[in-house]
C-alpha cells in the first residue's frame, strides 16, 4: 500500500492532524491498534480536559467543537490554589485575563469521538484498525511499515502519534526523558452539596494531592494523587466509603459528597522526546511530549503541535515541495520545542516543589502563593497561560 502520510495512533492527536490535511489532496492512512468499535465509540475514562482559548480555536476550525454535546462543556471560570490545610492561597479569576472564563472542561471521550466523527468518511484517509507496526524501514524517498500479517504501507511521511510509551518513536531510533513520579493518579466524578461556581482547585496536600475540576451544578471531577499503596486502600473502597474518606480529604469544604459514576486510576509518568523528527518521520502528541496533569496542558499541546506539522505540510504541499522535507521537519521541531519545552520543565519543578513534604518546602510554597496572589501583572500572565492569550495591558 503507497499512500503520502502515514499516521500510526488514532488517539486524539492522530485524529485532529489527520482532520487538519483534509482537501490537500494527500493519501493518508491511520493505523490503529484498537478495534474500530473501540475509537469510534469510545468509552468514559474519567477524564475530563481543560481546554484553552487556543485550542477552542483549532478545534472550531477542525469543526470539531460543533461535534462536541453542548451539555458536556463545562465553564472554568476562575483557578484556585491551595497548600496544606490553609483557606486561603492564590486565586486566578477569569477577571484577570481577557474573557468571562480560563477555558472549558470537556470529557475526554467526548472529545475523541468528536474527532473521530470529523475524520470518518474523508476520502483521502483510510482507517487500519487492529493493526500494530511491527519494524520501520527508511528507503530513499520513503518510509516503509510493516504491519501485523506480513502487510506493508510505504509513505512519504511517517507521523507517531501513539502515547507517550511509543513503539514506533523506538523504532525511529529517538530516546525520550522519561519521568515517571511514583504516584498515581484516580479520577472520578461526585456530586457534592455546596456549589462550586465554576472554581477549579489544585490543592497540595501533605502526602496527597487533589484538584476538583467543575462540571455542572453540584458536580465535579475530583483527581487525587497518592503513593501506589495509599491508593490501593482507596480503589479497595465502596462507593460510600471512598464518598465519604473524598469528603474528608476536601475538608468538608463542599460538603456532603457522594460518588457518581465510575473510578479510573492512572500511573503518572512525564515524557518529552530527545528529537521531534527523523528522517521522513515526526512525533505529535504524547509520542513528543507527555505532560504531568498538574498544568493540565497536556491535549492543548497536542492539538496544536498538530496542527503546528499540518501547518507545516500544506505550505510545502502549496508551494511544490517535499512535504517531509529537512526543512519542513526541522521547522516544525524548532517551533514545537520552543512552544514545549519551557512549560515541561516549569511543570516538572512545580510538581517536585509542591509534593515535597518536608518543613521547608511547606513554608517556601505558602510564601510563594502569597505573595503571587498580591502581585497582579503575576496573575494575569499565569490568565494568559491558563487561556492562551496574551495578558491584558491594565
Amino acid at each position: 500500500m503507497q499512500v503520502d502520510i502515514a499516521i500510526v495512533g488514532a488517539g486524539p492527536a492522530g485524529l485532529c492532524f489527520a482532520r487538519a490535511l483534509a482537501g490537500t489532496g494527500l493519501k493518508i492512512a491511520l493505523i490503529e491498534r484498537q478495534s474500530r468499535e473501540a475509537i469510534a465509540k469510545p468509552a468514559f475514562d474519567g477524564r475530563e480536559i481543560a481546554l484553552t482559548h487556543g485550542s477552542r480555536r483549532i478545534m472550531e476550525t477542525l469543526g470539531l467543537w460543533a461535534r462536541l454535546d453542548p451539555a458536556q462543556i463545562f465553564d472554568l471560570r476562575d483557578a484556585r490554589i491551595l497548600n496544606g490545610d490553609a483557606d486561603t492561597g492564590l486565586t486566578i479569576t477569569a477577571g484577570d485575563g481577557n474573557g468571562r472564563q480560563l477555558g472549558w472542561l470537556v470529557p475526554n471521550h467526548q472529545i475523541r469521538q468528536a474527532a473521530f466523527d470529523a475524520v470518518d468518511g474523508l476520502a483521502n484517509v483510510e482507517l487500519i484498525c487492529d493493526t500494530a507496526v511491527r519494524g520501520v524501514t527508511h528507503r530513499s524517498d520513503s518510509v516503509e511499515l510493516a504491519l501485523d500479517g506480513g502487510k506493508t504501507v510505504a509513505a512519504r511521511l511517517l507521523v507517531a502519534a501513539d502515547s507517550r510509551f511509543s513503539d514506533v518513536r523506538r523504532m525511529l531510533g529517538i530516546g525520550a526523558r522519561m519521568r515517571d513520579f511514583g504516584k498515581r493518579m484516580l479520577v472520578c466524578r461526585v456530586a457534592h452539596e455546596r456549589p462550586h461556581d465554576h472554581v477549579a482547585w489544585e490543592w497540595f496536600g501533605h502526602g496527597q494531592t487533589m484538584a476538583l475540576l467543575p462540571l455542572d451544578a453540584g458536580k465535579a471531577s475530583v483527581v487525587l494523587t497518592l503513593p501506589p499503596e495509599a491508593m490501593a486502600q482507596v480503589e479497595a473502597m465502596d462507593d460510600a466509603a471512598f464518598a465519604a474518606d473524598i469528603q474528608r480529604r476536601f475538608l468538608d469544604r463542599l460538603g456532603t459528597m457522594t460518588t457518581v459514576g465510575t473510578r479510573h486510576v492512572y500511573p503518572l509518568v512525564g515524557v518529552y522526546a530527545d528529537r521531534f523528527v527523523a528522517e521522513r518521520a515526526a512525533l505529535i502528541g504524547d509520542a513528543a511530549v507527555g505532560m504531568h496533569p498538574v498544568t493540565a496542558h497536556g491535549f492543548n499541546l497536542g492539538l496544536q503541535g498538530a496542527e503546528r506539522l499540518a501547518d507545516g505540510i500544506r505550505r510545502a504541499q502549496d508551494a511544490g515541495r517535499d512535504i517531509a522535507g529537512r526543512a519542513v521537519l526541522a521547522r516544525f521541531q524548532r517551533q514545537h520545542r520552543v512552544a514545549t519545552w519551557p512549560l515541561f520543565a516549569a511543570t516538572g519543578i512545580v510538581a517536585s516543589l509542591y509534593t515535597d513534604d518536608r518543613a521547608p518546602a511547606r513554608l517556601v510554597r505558602s510564601a510563594t502563593l502569597r505573595i503571587a496572589q498580591q502581585l497582579t501583572p503575576f496573575r494575569r500572565l499565569i490568565a494568559a497561560h491558563l487561556t492562551q492569550e496574551r495578558p491584558a495591558l491594565r
